[in-house]
């Protein structure tokens, strides 16, 4: 049974897109990844670039609206940001909620910050996939 899980930040133009992508590549058929912003906006191409970059498919990415999967079950969501921290508002569908705080790359001061932003998401659901795969090991194993 896949894993449904949705990343929501504020405006679902850079950092949901990403994490979505890199939750995909990394979490294979075990998950089913969705991002999502509290605001829409359109996709900043240089999020597209650092994954890209990083060998990470963009395909079918698209800005989505909170709102318009607000009904979907969820096993997990995650925020991306203290905003979207404040602004979501979980359904009775979400089994799990966590707040991850990643600076926006726009307001970045550093070399490459969609690239950054990228690999910082992108070491943050690696653990996360292998954090649950030890704990499904022991559930297996008990």
């Amino acid at each position: 049974m896949k894993r449904r899980v949705l990343f929501v930040c504020a405006g679902d133009s850079a950092r949901s897109l990403m994490a979505e992508a890199l939750l995909r590549h990394f979490g294979g058929n075990s998950y089913e990844a969705v991002g999502a912003g509290t605001n829409v906006h359109t996709v900043d191409p240089r999020a597209l670039q650092a994954l890209e970059r990083l060998g990470v498919s963009t395909e079918g990415l698209i800005p989505k609206v909170v709102e318009d999967i607000a009904d979907q079950p969820f096993d997990l969501v995650i925020t991306l940001c203290d905003k979207s921290r404040e602004e979501y508002v979980p359904s009775p569908k979400v089994d799990k909620m966590i707040a991850w705080n990643f600076k926006e790359p726009t307001k970045r001061h550093c070399f490459c910050p969609f690239y950054t932003t990228a690999r910082e998401l992108s070491t943050r659901i690696k653990l996360l996939v292998l954090a649950q795969a030890e704990a499904d090991l022991r559930k297996r194993a008990a």
